[in-house]
């Protein structure tokens, strides 16, 4: 069986600014992800209230997850590009390191 590490991220975000975030991801923060080289499997607004967020990435093992991670957020696309406008908006965050079969986590994945 071919098992990935996923990385799942939760975020409790400030009060009204649920909608902001998400245009923020769909339009600059996922693609640049992308264009980095690191599998965003979903990401979107809890369907319980709007102000949760999720980001699911899955990597082959814990050594490229940190190291694709230390590359990005040292990258000045990210520094200069949508790193303000996400944190500010981050009121708290949790993060999960699981292993998962791809089987799996092709299932979670949306376009």
């Amino acid at each position: 069986m071919n098992n990935k590490i996923i990385e799942i991220l939760q975020y409790e975000l400030k009060k009204g600014t649920g909608s902001q975030f998400h245009e923020i991801m769909v339009n600059v923060s996922v693609p640049l992800h992308r264009s980095q080289g690191i599998d965003v499997v979903s990401f979107g607004n809890s369907q319980h209230d709007s102000d949760y967020y999720y980001l699911i990435r899955a990597f082959e093992d814990m050594d490229e997850l940190e190291a694709i991670q230390a590359r990005f957020y040292k990258s000045d696309a990210w520094i200069n590009g949508p790193r303000a406008g996400i944190i500010e908006k981050i009121s708290k965050s949790v993060k999960t390191v699981i292993e998962m079969p791809m089987s799996a986590i092709n299932a979670l994945r949306i376009d």
